[in-house]
């Protein structure tokens, strides 16, 4: 009989091959190396992408916890500024202060004039809870049209996000952070849901507060977006910058019209 491996019982199996001096340590060696070498390599990728992550991040959006830093003066004073414009007498520039070494925005809660997100969202509120109201007062209420108020709000407010961010791109400055265009496209539900309120309790009151909120927001956007160019734009084209800044108060009214339609149509 024979085991396993072929060979007779009690025959013992010589030795297969000498063993190699080098082998193991240059394996170990080689192996070490690679190992080493491959780890610095991912470690620099993964490094270099989290730091450009990182920064990216930084550039375009900053903090959500700064734009909800507000109290009831700087909300008051807040919507005077977007209603009334024009009784604004004092500078749009944001006050700028030391931190880590290099200059930062301070929060709403100290500047004026720095974009929050606790008035646009608390308008965007009001606009979708007042215009039910209006189509509970008109007997078309239901679940679904609320529903359908509230998305056309949402594409209204992305369309003047959309149409700020390229008006920058446009102008050469397009480094602004994405909460600081999207909290000064909200404002507009501030004058929209004081139109609709007017429009409850007269419907003719509709017709003379629109006209106002509408140029209000116009003048405020302009105001707003030709300090953010002022800050940040590498090179001044003055008539190129006009035009596209009477663009974007001409835009208001067809984008109030449109949402201060309280229908079910998609257009009017």
């Amino acid at each position: 009989m024979y085991d396993n491996l072929g060979m007779p019982p009690g025959v013992r199996q010589p030795p297969n091959s000498l063993p190699n001096p080098f082998g193991n340590g240059l394996y170990g060696a080689s192996s070490g190396f690679i190992r080493g070498g491959l780890g610095a390599y991912g470690e620099k990728i993964l490094g270099s992408s989290s730091e450009y992550v990182q920064s990216n991040i930084s550039r375009y959006f900053t903090d959500a916890q700064y734009y909800f830093q507000v109290n009831d003066h700087y909300v008051k004073n807040k919507l005077k500024v977007v209603l009334f414009p024009f009784l604004h007498r004092g500078h749009w520039t944001r006050i700028t202060e030391p931190v880590g070494g290099r200059l930062s925005y301070k929060p709403p809660i100290y500047d004026i004039n720095a974009p929050d997100l606790y008035i646009p969202l608390m308008a965007f509120g009001t606009y979708v809870v007042l215009a039910g109201l209006s189509l509970g007062l008109h007997g078309i209420f239901s679940p679904e049209a609320v529903n359908w108020l509230f998305i056309k709000g949402i594409v209204g407010w992305s369309f003047q996000v959309s149409l700020l961010k390229m008006t920058l791109f446009s102008l050469g400055s397009g480094e602004a952070p994405l909460l600081d265009i999207v909290a000064y496209a909200g404002y507009t539900f501030t004058g929209l849901s004081l139109s609709i309120l007017g429009k409850i309790f007269w419907g003719f009151a509709y017709y003379f507060m629109f006209p106002w909120t509408s140029l209000s927001m116009g003048v405020f956007l302009v105001k707003t977006m030709k300090r953010v160019l002022f800050a940040e734009v590498r090179s001044y084209d003055s008539s190129k910058h006009h035009y596209m800044l009477l663009f974007i108060a001409m835009a208001q009214f067809p984008l109030l019209i449109w949402l201060g339609n309280i229908s079910l149509n998609w257009l009017f």
